[in-house]
């Protein structure tokens, strides 16, 4: 079983090798995704979060039953 997984020195991150430039890259594309995402998200949750249409007694009919 520990045949199939690397060892920490067969790892470049933990060896103290420089970070491939493609690695790099895709470390950069998923954080401003995420940042892009989480601002779409944002801006929705803004725009359309609160809803303000409520019928006028509707809790003091609630009440009285």
């Amino acid at each position: 079983m520990t045949e199939f997984e690397p060892s920490m020195n067969q790892i470049d991150d933990f060896t103290g090798n420089t970070i491939s430039v493609e690695k790099n890259n895709l470390i950069r594309k998923v954080i401003f995704g995420l940042i892009i995402i989480g601002g779409i998200y944002a801006f929705a949750h803004h725009y359309f979060g609160t809803v303000e249409d409520q019928y006028h007694d509707v809790p003091y009919l609630l009440k009285r039953f």
